[in-house]
């Protein structure tokens, strides 16, 4: 099915796919436009498949009902770390963070129980083999 085709039927989408030179800011003022009033976005895939100035812009009119994000563009500036004491220079995060009908993550969805046992898992692997003097195999992506 064509993107402009699925974006006009959906009520909601789920963003997965990696962060290419085609993909970066797939959420866009362009294409939200196609996008049916009030429809929910949830972005576990890369912070740069969102546009956030157009997103931001996009809640404010209603025209995107509801947000999910558990990555952000300038997320390696705020996830990570603990900024309970500082005051947070990113107006576009605070923005988001303001509307009653967002949900930030902090990079979270990995989380699970399965997924971390499988990061131990590769992360023994791994170093029993550089121990035995060899080069850990490359992993590509992970699903579990």
């Amino acid at each position: 099915m064509p993107l402009i085709e699925l974006l006009q039927q959906s009520d909601i989408i789920s963003l997965h796919c990696p962060l290419t030179e085609q993909t970066t800011h797939l959420i866009d003022k362009n294409t939200i436009s196609y996008m049916k009033k009030g429809v929910m976005i949830i972005n576990t895939g890369r912070g740069k498949l969102i546009d956030t100035k157009d997103v931001i812009d996009a809640l404010k009119t209603g025209h995107i009902g509801y947000l999910g994000i558990d990555v952000y563009e300038q997320e390696e500036k705020l996830f990570f770390k603990d900024l309970s004491t500082h005051i947070i220079q990113d107006d576009m995060i605070q923005r988001l963070m303001s509307f009653p009908n967002v949900l930030v993550t902090a990079h979270q969805a990995f989380f699970t129980k399965e997924a971390l046992a499988q990061i131990a898992t590769v992360t023994l692997d791994s170093v029993a083999t550089l121990n035995k003097g060899e080069q850990p195999a490359t992993r590509g992506a992970l699903v579990v």
